[in-house]
Protein backbone atom coordinates (compact mmCIF):
# COMPACT_ATOMS: atom_id res chain seq x y z
CA UNK A 1 0.00 0.00 0.00
CA UNK A 2 2.98 2.39 0.21
CA UNK A 3 3.77 2.13 -2.78
CA UNK A 4 0.68 3.67 -4.12
CA UNK A 5 1.43 7.05 -1.98
CA UNK A 6 4.50 7.39 -3.03
CA UNK A 7 5.89 11.73 -3.44
CA UNK A 8 8.77 11.26 -4.87
CA UNK A 9 9.51 9.16 -7.68
CA UNK A 10 12.87 7.96 -9.30
CA UNK A 11 14.61 9.09 -12.20
CA UNK A 12 17.69 7.24 -14.11
CA UNK A 13 20.90 9.52 -14.23
CA UNK A 14 21.05 9.37 -18.44
CA UNK A 15 16.97 10.42 -18.46
CA UNK A 16 16.84 13.31 -21.10
CA UNK A 17 12.77 14.95 -21.16
CA UNK A 18 13.61 16.31 -24.12
CA UNK A 19 14.00 13.25 -25.76
CA UNK A 20 10.32 12.34 -24.92
CA UNK A 21 7.78 13.91 -28.13
CA UNK A 22 4.27 12.90 -28.67
CA UNK A 23 4.06 11.47 -31.60
CA UNK A 24 0.88 9.78 -33.58
CA UNK A 25 1.39 5.99 -34.85
CA UNK A 26 -0.58 4.74 -38.03
CA UNK A 27 -3.70 4.10 -38.01
CA UNK A 28 -5.59 0.38 -38.01
CA UNK A 29 -5.80 0.00 -41.93
CA UNK A 30 -7.54 -3.82 -40.95
CA UNK A 31 -11.45 -4.52 -39.29
CA UNK A 32 -11.28 -2.96 -35.97
CA UNK A 33 -11.66 -4.94 -32.89
CA UNK A 34 -13.04 -4.69 -29.55
CA UNK A 35 -12.95 -6.69 -26.61
CA UNK A 36 -16.03 -7.89 -25.21
CA UNK A 37 -17.67 -9.38 -22.46
CA UNK A 38 -20.63 -12.29 -24.06
CA UNK A 39 -22.27 -15.43 -22.89
CA UNK A 40 -21.95 -18.20 -25.42
CA UNK A 41 -25.16 -18.09 -27.67
CA UNK A 42 -25.32 -21.86 -28.74
CA UNK A 43 -24.19 -25.37 -26.97
CA UNK A 44 -21.14 -26.08 -28.81
CA UNK A 45 -18.08 -28.95 -29.22
CA UNK A 46 -14.62 -27.74 -29.51
CA UNK A 47 -13.28 -29.29 -32.57
CA UNK A 48 -9.05 -29.88 -31.12
CA UNK A 49 -9.92 -31.34 -27.78
CA UNK A 50 -13.69 -32.43 -27.53
CA UNK A 51 -14.60 -30.04 -25.11
CA UNK A 52 -18.14 -29.36 -24.78
CA UNK A 53 -19.13 -25.82 -24.17
CA UNK A 54 -22.87 -25.08 -23.00
CA UNK A 55 -24.95 -22.24 -23.57
CA UNK A 56 -24.67 -19.00 -21.45
CA UNK A 57 -20.81 -20.05 -20.56
CA UNK A 58 -18.66 -16.34 -20.14
CA UNK A 59 -16.34 -15.64 -22.51
CA UNK A 60 -14.24 -12.48 -22.69
CA UNK A 61 -14.09 -12.01 -26.51
CA UNK A 62 -12.84 -10.02 -29.45
CA UNK A 63 -15.56 -8.40 -31.58
CA UNK A 64 -14.54 -7.77 -35.33
CA UNK A 65 -17.16 -5.70 -37.89
CA UNK A 66 -17.02 -7.52 -40.75
CA UNK A 67 -17.63 -6.02 -44.23
CA UNK A 68 -21.17 -8.68 -44.55
CA UNK A 69 -24.07 -6.96 -44.26
CA UNK A 70 -27.73 -8.43 -44.45
CA UNK A 71 -30.29 -5.83 -45.39
CA UNK A 72 -27.94 -2.70 -44.54
CA UNK A 73 -27.59 -4.91 -41.27
CA UNK A 74 -24.08 -4.88 -40.23
CA UNK A 75 -22.83 -8.55 -39.35
CA UNK A 76 -20.02 -9.02 -36.30
CA UNK A 77 -17.74 -11.75 -35.86
CA UNK A 78 -16.99 -12.89 -32.58
CA UNK A 79 -13.47 -14.64 -31.33
CA UNK A 80 -13.32 -16.55 -28.34
CA UNK A 81 -10.64 -19.52 -27.02
CA UNK A 82 -11.76 -23.16 -25.48
CA UNK A 83 -11.69 -23.30 -21.72
CA UNK A 84 -9.75 -26.47 -21.99
CA UNK A 85 -7.07 -26.15 -24.41
CA UNK A 86 -7.08 -22.60 -25.72
CA UNK A 87 -8.04 -23.10 -29.36
CA UNK A 88 -9.54 -20.25 -30.91
CA UNK A 89 -13.61 -20.44 -31.81
CA UNK A 90 -14.97 -18.21 -34.03
CA UNK A 91 -18.67 -17.42 -34.42
CA UNK A 92 -20.84 -14.42 -36.30
CA UNK A 93 -24.19 -13.20 -35.88
CA UNK A 94 -27.08 -14.68 -38.69
CA UNK A 95 -29.85 -11.99 -38.83
CA UNK A 96 -31.52 -13.38 -41.78
CA UNK A 97 -32.65 -16.12 -39.16
CA UNK A 98 -32.12 -14.07 -36.02
CA UNK A 99 -29.23 -16.54 -34.89
CA UNK A 100 -25.79 -16.86 -34.76
CA UNK A 101 -23.83 -18.93 -36.73
CA UNK A 102 -20.31 -20.75 -35.89
CA UNK A 103 -17.69 -20.59 -38.43
CA UNK A 104 -14.88 -22.59 -37.15
CA UNK A 105 -12.77 -23.95 -34.16
CA UNK A 106 -16.19 -25.95 -32.64
CA UNK A 107 -19.23 -27.59 -34.26
CA UNK A 108 -22.73 -26.51 -33.15
CA UNK A 109 -24.60 -29.28 -31.31
CA UNK A 110 -27.83 -30.54 -32.77
CA UNK A 111 -31.18 -28.45 -31.60
CA UNK A 112 -34.18 -30.04 -32.83
CA UNK A 113 -36.57 -26.72 -32.36
CA UNK A 114 -33.49 -24.67 -34.76
CA UNK A 115 -33.55 -27.95 -37.02
CA UNK A 116 -37.71 -27.61 -37.30
CA UNK A 117 -37.55 -24.13 -37.55
CA UNK A 118 -35.25 -24.13 -40.56
CA UNK A 119 -37.33 -26.94 -42.20
CA UNK A 120 -40.07 -24.61 -42.14
CA UNK A 121 -41.13 -23.27 -45.70
CA UNK A 122 -40.22 -19.22 -46.07
CA UNK A 123 -43.26 -16.95 -46.79
CA UNK A 124 -41.96 -16.99 -50.73
CA UNK A 125 -42.43 -20.93 -50.45
CA UNK A 126 -46.04 -20.64 -48.82
CA UNK A 127 -47.15 -18.33 -51.35
CA UNK A 128 -45.96 -21.10 -54.52
CA UNK A 129 -47.60 -23.57 -52.66
CA UNK A 130 -51.27 -21.68 -52.27
CA UNK A 131 -51.05 -20.19 -56.05
CA UNK A 132 -49.93 -24.30 -57.10
CA UNK A 133 -53.16 -25.43 -54.89
CA UNK A 134 -55.39 -22.95 -56.26
CA UNK A 135 -54.20 -23.94 -59.65
CA UNK A 136 -55.12 -27.39 -58.70
CA UNK A 137 -58.29 -27.07 -57.70
CA UNK A 138 -59.37 -24.93 -60.46
CA UNK A 139 -58.23 -27.93 -63.10
CA UNK A 140 -60.32 -30.27 -60.96
CA UNK A 141 -63.32 -27.72 -61.08
CA UNK A 142 -62.99 -27.53 -64.45
CA UNK A 143 -62.55 -31.78 -64.84
CA UNK A 144 -65.68 -32.02 -62.99
CA UNK A 145 -67.66 -29.67 -65.01
CA UNK A 146 -66.59 -31.49 -68.17
CA UNK A 147 -67.83 -34.60 -66.68
CA UNK A 148 -71.29 -33.24 -65.74
CA UNK A 149 -72.20 -31.61 -69.34
CA UNK A 150 -70.81 -34.82 -71.34
CA UNK A 151 -73.53 -36.54 -68.58
CA UNK A 152 -75.83 -33.88 -69.65
CA UNK A 153 -75.34 -34.25 -73.33
CA UNK A 154 -75.54 -38.14 -73.52
CA UNK A 155 -78.26 -37.98 -71.33
CA UNK A 156 -79.73 -35.98 -73.83
CA UNK A 157 -78.43 -37.56 -76.97
CA UNK A 158 -80.56 -41.07 -75.71
CA UNK A 159 -83.56 -38.81 -75.37
CA UNK A 160 -83.80 -37.94 -78.89
CA UNK A 161 -82.70 -41.34 -80.25
CA UNK A 162 -85.68 -42.89 -78.03
CA UNK A 163 -87.94 -40.26 -79.68
CA UNK A 164 -86.71 -40.36 -83.35
CA UNK A 165 -87.29 -43.96 -83.24
CA UNK A 166 -91.00 -43.62 -81.47
CA UNK A 167 -91.70 -41.57 -84.18
CA UNK A 168 -90.10 -43.71 -86.77
CA UNK A 169 -92.46 -46.34 -85.86
CA UNK A 170 -95.43 -44.62 -85.41
CA UNK A 171 -94.91 -43.08 -89.12
CA UNK A 172 -93.93 -46.39 -90.58
CA UNK A 173 -97.70 -48.05 -88.99
CA UNK A 174 -99.45 -44.93 -90.77
CA UNK A 175 -98.17 -45.71 -94.04
CA UNK A 176 -99.02 -49.28 -93.45
CA UNK A 177 -103.15 -48.33 -92.06
CA UNK A 178 -102.19 -50.37 -88.94
CA UNK A 179 -103.70 -47.85 -86.06
CA UNK A 180 -100.95 -48.55 -83.17
CA UNK A 181 -101.43 -48.20 -79.04
CA UNK A 182 -98.57 -47.15 -77.95
CA UNK A 183 -97.17 -49.64 -75.31
CA UNK A 184 -96.36 -48.80 -71.86
CA UNK A 185 -92.78 -48.94 -70.60
CA UNK A 186 -91.77 -52.17 -69.02
CA UNK A 187 -89.97 -50.09 -65.82
CA UNK A 188 -93.54 -48.88 -65.27
CA UNK A 189 -95.32 -51.61 -65.44
CA UNK A 190 -93.22 -53.42 -62.84
CA UNK A 191 -93.49 -50.80 -60.81
CA UNK A 192 -97.17 -50.84 -61.26
CA UNK A 193 -97.36 -54.49 -60.10
CA UNK A 194 -95.17 -54.06 -57.44
CA UNK A 195 -97.31 -51.22 -55.81
CA UNK A 196 -100.79 -53.48 -56.24
CA UNK A 197 -98.69 -56.28 -54.66
CA UNK A 198 -97.41 -54.33 -51.48
CA UNK A 199 -101.26 -52.95 -51.42
CA UNK A 200 -102.84 -56.76 -51.21
CA UNK A 201 -99.73 -58.03 -48.61
CA UNK A 202 -101.23 -55.04 -45.99
CA UNK A 203 -104.71 -55.47 -46.93
CA UNK A 204 -104.36 -58.99 -45.95
CA UNK A 205 -101.67 -58.11 -43.05
CA UNK A 206 -104.14 -55.57 -41.41
CA UNK A 207 -107.89 -58.04 -42.23
CA UNK A 208 -105.84 -61.00 -40.16
CA UNK A 209 -105.99 -59.12 -36.74
CA UNK A 210 -109.57 -58.58 -35.24
CA UNK A 211 -110.02 -54.92 -34.16
CA UNK A 212 -111.95 -53.75 -31.19
CA UNK A 213 -115.93 -53.35 -31.28
CA UNK A 214 -116.10 -49.46 -30.82
CA UNK A 215 -119.90 -49.15 -31.14
CA UNK A 216 -121.95 -46.85 -28.97
CA UNK A 217 -123.33 -47.81 -25.82
CA UNK A 218 -126.91 -47.36 -25.39
CA UNK A 219 -127.65 -46.02 -21.89
CA UNK A 220 -131.05 -46.36 -20.55
CA UNK A 221 -133.00 -43.56 -18.29
CA UNK A 222 -133.36 -46.08 -15.69
CA UNK A 223 -129.47 -46.08 -15.27
CA UNK A 224 -129.43 -42.40 -15.45
CA UNK A 225 -131.49 -41.89 -12.36
CA UNK A 226 -129.53 -45.30 -10.14
CA UNK A 227 -127.11 -44.03 -7.71
CA UNK A 228 -124.11 -44.07 -8.65
CA UNK A 229 -121.43 -47.26 -6.36
CA UNK A 230 -118.57 -44.98 -4.85
CA UNK A 231 -115.59 -47.27 -4.61
CA UNK A 232 -114.17 -48.03 -0.91
CA UNK A 233 -111.50 -45.89 -0.45
CA UNK A 234 -109.15 -46.99 2.26
CA UNK A 235 -107.41 -44.76 4.48
CA UNK A 236 -104.16 -45.13 6.60
CA UNK A 237 -103.62 -43.47 10.13
CA UNK A 238 -100.27 -43.22 10.79
CA UNK A 239 -99.20 -44.62 14.32
CA UNK A 240 -96.38 -43.14 16.63
CA UNK A 241 -94.02 -45.60 16.92
CA UNK A 242 -92.94 -46.49 20.71
CA UNK A 243 -89.61 -45.33 22.17
CA UNK A 244 -87.26 -48.02 23.29
CA UNK A 245 -86.66 -48.13 27.35
CA UNK A 246 -82.65 -48.13 26.76
CA UNK A 247 -82.35 -47.20 30.07
CA UNK A 248 -83.90 -50.48 31.53
CA UNK A 249 -81.88 -52.63 29.27
CA UNK A 250 -78.75 -51.19 30.86
CA UNK A 251 -80.10 -51.90 34.49
CA UNK A 252 -80.70 -47.96 35.14
CA UNK A 253 -83.87 -47.51 37.37
CA UNK A 254 -85.30 -43.97 36.64
CA UNK A 255 -86.74 -42.15 39.71
CA UNK A 256 -90.73 -42.14 40.25
CA UNK A 257 -92.39 -38.91 39.60
CA UNK A 258 -93.25 -36.69 41.91
CA UNK A 259 -96.99 -36.79 42.76
CA UNK A 260 -98.59 -33.00 41.77
CA UNK A 261 -100.18 -31.41 44.63
CA UNK A 262 -103.71 -31.45 44.48
CA UNK A 263 -105.52 -28.08 43.55
CA UNK A 264 -106.47 -25.50 46.02
CA UNK A 265 -110.30 -24.45 45.61
CA UNK A 266 -111.08 -21.28 47.19
CA UNK A 267 -113.99 -21.07 49.58
CA UNK A 268 -116.73 -18.35 48.13
CA UNK A 269 -116.45 -15.31 50.07
CA UNK A 270 -119.48 -14.28 51.88
CA UNK A 271 -122.29 -11.97 50.92
CA UNK A 272 -121.75 -8.64 52.26
CA UNK A 273 -124.51 -6.88 54.05
CA UNK A 274 -125.71 -4.49 51.43
CA UNK A 275 -126.06 -7.65 48.71
CA UNK A 276 -128.16 -8.81 51.39
CA UNK A 277 -130.56 -6.18 51.87
CA UNK A 278 -131.05 -5.31 48.21
CA UNK A 279 -131.99 -9.01 47.52
CA UNK A 280 -134.32 -9.05 50.53
CA UNK A 281 -136.19 -6.33 49.21
CA UNK A 282 -136.36 -7.40 45.80
CA UNK A 283 -138.17 -11.02 47.09
CA UNK A 284 -140.81 -8.96 49.22
CA UNK A 285 -144.87 -8.54 47.81
CA UNK A 286 -144.78 -5.08 49.14
CA UNK A 287 -142.45 -3.58 46.69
Amino acid sequence: MSERKVLTKYYPPDFDPSKITRTRGPKNAGPKLMTVRLMAPFSMKCTHCGEFIYKGRKFNARKETTDEKYYNIAIFRFYIRCTRCSGEITFKTDPKNMDYESERGAKRNFEPWREAKLNEETEEERLDRIEREDAERDAMKELETKVLDAKTEMAIADALDEIRSRNARMEKTDREGVTTVAKPDAASEDRKRQEEEDAEAARRAFGSLGMPDISEEVIEEDMVDAPIAMPVVTTFVKKPKEKKDFGAALGIKKKAPAPAPAPQVKAPAPPSKLSTMLVAGYDSDND
